[in-house]
């Protein structure tokens, strides 16, 4: 009897592979300038009624950090544009900051001439570790959370430039997949697009997979449970949840892609139905609609041939887009990137008069 699971699953941590299978990793980041002006980092919450009544138990209420730039508390006519920046798998906003260094990072970017502007970071973290950014009656709708609800949420609680070419969307690893998804679904709302080692962009066929580890997954009773997996095994279930919802099968309310030792081909279906290199083609004019869409990845990083796909669809469609392999693996330079490259992409490619 066959015993496999679904590539894409796989693909998504092995896409993530490079990064340890730790909540936290421990990243090198860059000096502080000396004498860099001060940001402010506000931690709120942030309701979204998209998420309301998840069969996951998901709260409805998000973490978020809020980065405000250091004129802000003192140019009080001053309005910005806002940059929302999405994290990873198996980590939460409050960790993604840790990675990418961001205090320093945002500071040494403003000291070198990167235009003031608001960063936001949403916590999308869930039971299983990670909404994957999209919409399910199982998890929430974390798209729309995104897209919708928080950029509500910033625009009537800061002094934001309050339109789409003022506002720029970026993520790393899940956070890329994100982008490359929410980027694509909702350009009526962002501007500019950087994703960083995006990961889960393709559809992979069936790997196999051991007993040992079905009869872990079959042994989850409960979405707390799915705490003891390791770390691969509880990114199935983050995917099946997201992808695979079944309001009919509780306790996980979810459809794994292997049932009694066999693939399931619906399931199958529909995972490959939410990689963007399978759905890019039906948003070519809403891409189109970007200043700058900017893709990189490390030279260790096992995401470096999907990342060159998505650049090349681009490419043979005329969408003005940048991609860069640099030296490293999936976190190394990400706190490095993100001060270097990330900031001041949006510094250049958003809109930030605020008079139309």
């Amino acid at each position: 009897m066959k015993r496999a699971i679904v590539g894409a699953a796989a693909a998504m941590v092995m896409a993530m592979a490079a990064a340890p299978s730790t909540a936290q990793v421990a990243t090198a980041g860059p000096a502080p300038i000396e004498g860099a002006p001060a940001v402010t980092i506000e931690r709120i919450k942030v309701h979204a009624p998209s998420i309301e009544g998840n069969l996951e138990g998901e709260a409805a209420d998000r973490d978020v950090l809020v980065v405000l730039p250091p004129g802000y508390a003192k140019e009080r006519k001053r309005r910005y544009p806002v940059v929302y920046a999405l994290h990873g798998y198996s980590i939460g906003a409050e960790q993604w900051a840790g990675e990418i260094h961001l205090q320093t990072a945002a500071q040494n970017g403003f000291a070198r001439g990167v235009k003031e502007m608001i960063l936001v970071l949403p916590d999308s973290r869930t039971v299983h570790n990670g909404s994957m950014y999209s919409r399910s009656e199982t998890t929430g709708d974390f798209e729309t959370f995104i897209s919708r609800d928080l950029v509500a949420y910033v625009d009537g609680h800061y002094r934001t430039i309050a339109r789409r070419e003022s506002r720029g969307l970026a993520g790393h690893s899940m956070g890329g997949y994100g982008t490359s998804r929410i980027g694509m679904k909702h350009a009526d709302m962002f501007g500019a697009l950087y994703m960083m080692s995006p990961c889960c962009l393709s559809a992979r066929p069936a790997g196999q997979m051991d007993a040992a580890a079905m009869a872990q997954l079959e042994a989850v009773r409960t979405p707390a449970d799915s705490a003891a997996l390791p770390f691969f095994l509880r990114a199935q279930l983050a995917t099946a949840a997201a992808w695979s919802p079944n309001p009919k099968n509780p306790p996980l309310y979810l459809d794994l892609p292997v049932k009694n030792g066999e693939v399931r081909s619906d399931v199958l279906a529909r995972w490959a139905a939410n990689a963007p290199l399978a759905f890019v083609d039906q948003y070519v004019s809403d891409l189109r609609r970007y200043r700058a869409i900017a893709i990189d990845v490390g030279d260790r990083d096992g995401l470096k041939d999907d990342a060159r796909t998505l650049h090349e669809v681009l490419d043979r469609y005329g969408i003005a887009n940048s991609f860069e392999i640099y030296e490293g693996d999936h976190t190394s330079r990400v706190a490095w990137r993100f001060q270097d490259q990330l900031l001041p992409f949006f510094s250049r490619n958003l809109d930030f008069e605020t008079a139309k």
